[in-house]
């Protein structure tokens, strides 16, 4: 199968002054440099046109940087500096507002919660868009509903990140005409219970509609994706039982196993057939290449992670040295895990090798002591383009097979099936080169933080945890050096868009 990746596409839908789904930055990323025109007749009569469509949406994960973000940077700092898996990084006073989030004292200014913000709603808007122009398809059904489900799927994942960063959020659910757009209803707050019954909605008709792994080009939604992604949804919900369902289907499907050697899930190439992208572990993963404006990849996912040259210098850095695994995380390691070393890059004082024969000097000449391994993109066994180390063809791993592994070992436990979660835990326990140890919520919590380390799922997980056994997240911060309130489950709506619905947005309690 093919694999998909920045078609550049002029589509003749618009998107409008609602929220932050602005006209300039749907034409930014969808009407630069066209292949060639697609007006809606050719939707509704060229399902070609009609996927090309609908790949559109996926192009919205190439931005990030310091701008509007979905899983890049800023999405980063939410998440993984947010939590006690990351310090901050780079130099102590670089980047106040990354500063703020690792602190756990975020204010409503904050202009990373406004990128983050902006960027899902830039998605959701490609999303209505797509929707709006496929529901006048005369192709055969089968391909139509499969390219709505597709759409909806990355609507669903674009609101189940939205809801667990703020809670609460405006519901868009279509295009809204411009009588409509001022309308209380897009500029005020729908319950977080709404938001995700309107995720399980869109997932339900994704799991029905799409086709599997292999009946669809690579790095497009599929039914497995679906499943895995509701799976995990349900996780969030306390649907203990949904989420053994679905991801059981997931596991009976067939389709996953777990990559052998646990470094190689985040290298580009396999090696003897194990690991590299798009591989036999990856459900759902941003795709990556290269073009002729190297613009097909995540903006800043992987140099703003990058080791920094500091104290002594004298060499050419990888990148500006932000999300550094912490001491939490380092000490949360049992002795012979092999995924500390596959997950961290630790500076040794006498220069440290990485797995491509980079060498990075001596501690004294480099600004932090640990880097992500899982974001580092080689510049000499990898592919690049033209030397721009802006947009890496870093591809992101967004659901995994081991992650699915231990949602169904967490509730298979919660359900009484706790023989299963043994044996669940324990496949991923093997991988990791540890001996096999029996299922309670602890040790499944403790095998996805060192398993999901640096994936930017620990600061939900926390969030989540405390839900089901409160004081959770205080331990945990505690064991960061930090201070946790309650209130910092949410983020604060961004003061921006409470601005621009004319204060219909209502804030987030303590802020």
């Amino acid at each position: 199968m093919k694999k998909i990746y920045n078609k550049k596409l002029n589509i003749i839908a618009v998107c409008l002054l609602t929220l932050t789904a602005t006209l300039s930055a749907c034409k930014h990323y969808l009407d630069v440099n066209p292949q060639a025109a697609i007006t809606e007749d050719d939707i509704a009569k060229d399902p070609n046109a009609a996927k090309n469509l609908v790949t559109g949406i996926y192009n919205v994960f190439y931005i990030g940087g310091f701008d509007p973000d979905i899983d890049s940077f800023q999405f980063v700092i939410m998440t993984d500096i947010a939590s006690d898996d990351a310090d901050k990084g780079s130099s102590p006073d670089d980047y106040g507002d990354a500063l703020q989030i690792d602190n756990l004292t975020t204010s409503p200014s904050n202009g990373v919660i406004n990128n983050v913000w902006t960027g899902h709603y830039q998605g959701i808007a490609r999303a209505n868009q797509a929707l709006d122009k496929l529901q006048n398809a005369q192709f055969d059904a089968t391909t139509k509903n499969a390219l709505i489900g597709e759409a909806r799927f990355l609507r669903a994942y674009f609101y189940f990140n939205l809801v667990r960063l703020y809670g609460g959020v405006p519901l868009l659910d279509k295009v809204p005409l411009a009588s409509e757009a001022n309308q209380d209803k897009y500029q005020t707050r729908a319950t977080a219970d709404d938001i995700y019954k309107f995720i399980v909605s869109d997932l339900d008709f994704a799991v029905t509609n799409l086709p599997d792994k292999g009946a669809t080009d690579v790095g497009r939604a599929t039914k497995s994706a679906a499943q895995a992604l509701e799976a995990k949804v349900y996780l969030y919900m306390k649907n203990y039982q949904k989420a053994y369902d679905l991801s059981k289907a997931v596991m009976d499907g067939g389709k996953y196993t777990l990559v052998k050697d646990y470094s190689l899930i985040w290298r580009q190439r396999a090696i003897n057939g194990d690991g590299g992208n798009n591989n036999s572990e990856s459900i759902f993963e941003i795709q990556a290449g290269i073009n002729k404006d190297c613009s097909a990849g995540i903006n800043l996912y992987t140099v703003s992670q990058g080791p920094r040259a500091g104290g002594k210098f004298g060499w050419a850095d990888l990148g500006f040295g932000f999300n550094n695994p912490s001491t939490s995380l380092l000490n949360e390691y049992e002795a012979n895990d092999v995924r500390k070393a596959a997950t961290v890059i630790t500076i040794q004082d006498h220069g440290t090798v990485l797995w491509d024969g980079f060498r990075i000097p001596s501690r004294d000449s480099v600004q932090n002591g640990t880097y992500s391994y899982k974001a580092y993109h080689s510049r000499t066994a990898e592919d690049n383009c033209g030397g721009n180390t802006d947009r890496l063809p870093k591809q992101v791993r967004i659901l995994r097979y081991a992650d699915i592994l231990l949602i169904n070992a967490e509730a298979a436990f919660q359900i009484g099936r706790a023989g299963e979660a043994t044996t669940d835990l324990n496949l991923v326990r093997t991988r990791a080169g540890l001996p096999a140890a029996s299922a309670s919520l602890l040790s499944i919590w403790h095998e996805r933080r060192v398993e999901m380390a640096e994936e930017h799922d620990r600061f939900f997980d926390i969030v989540r945890q405390d839900a089901v056994q409160p004081g959770r997240a205080a331990a945990a911060f505690a064991a960061h050096g930090k201070s946790w309130n309650a209130k910092n489950a949410l983020f604060p709506i961004p003061q921006t868009q409470i601005d621009l619905s004319g204060g219909r947005l209502k804030q987030n309690p303590g802020y």
